[in-house]
């Protein structure tokens, strides 16, 4: 988000007050430690920092807060899922198979704490040559398509490898930010457009209901 190093965010009272970047509200654990401090951490832990952001960061104006996750199904996931009333998931994966197993993993944990999942996305979709603009599927193709179509839900976007991207988002200077008229940005806004959509159909979240079941 191009947040210089070593910001750390205001505090009023017991709230944080969210990182600013290109009119977007930010927090973070890196603005809590530095770049160089691992986070080794136990599930609780974890999961307590997680909560912390949510409940002691002082959100102002907001119409949407997007969590980025780790991967996986642990208790971050889980403690997310118990906290917070969430309107939906949106389950990020690439075409490979190895990496639809987990995105499987990632819809049956959803679906069992009753969060909806509004769609897949499909990332690094396919490459594009930096030289000739050649694109390949050098991870497969159709992966997201068919994961998507098994559990009844929407392929919202593909997503290309593309060297532009990832220097962009290193420089803290996304591709909307960057290049507002080129391809990929179009992505990027149809995809928020079909996600605003869905959330604005399946109305707010009361909070899941916790069912553990041996099968």
């Amino acid at each position: 988000m191009g947040v210089p190093e070593g910001t750390k965010p205001e505090i009023q009272g017991e709230m944080m007050i969210p990182v600013s970047a290109h009119g977007l509200q930010c927090m973070s654990m890196s603005f809590l430690a530095s770049d160089r401090t691992p986070a080794v951490w136990r599930g609780p832990m974890a999961a307590g920092a997680l909560q912390q952001l949510l409940t002691q960061t002082e959100w102002r104006d907001i119409e949407y807060l997007v969590v980025d996750m780790p991967p996986g199904t642990g208790d971050i996931q889980l403690t997310l899922a118990q906290r917070v009333p969430i309107d939906g998931a949106i389950v990020v994966t690439t075409p490979q198979d190895i990496a639809l197993l987990d995105a499987r993993k990632g819809i049956e944990m959803f679906r069992r704490v009753e969060v909806p999942v509004l769609g897949i996305v499909e990332n690094m979709s396919t490459h594009i040559c930096s030289s000739c603009g050649h694109e390949e599927a050098i991870f497969g193709a159709h992966g997201g398509e068919k994961i998507a179509h098994e559990y009844g839900t929407k392929l919202l976007a593909q997503l290309p490898l593309s060297l532009s991207i990832r220097e962009q988002i290193d420089a803290g200077k996304p591709t909307l930010v960057s290049e507002p008229d080129a391809d990929v940005s179009q992505i990027f806004r149809n995809l928020a457009k079909q996600v605003v959509e869905s959330v604005a159909v399946s109305g707010p979240s009361s909070g899941p209901r916790i069912t553990v079941v041996n099968d």
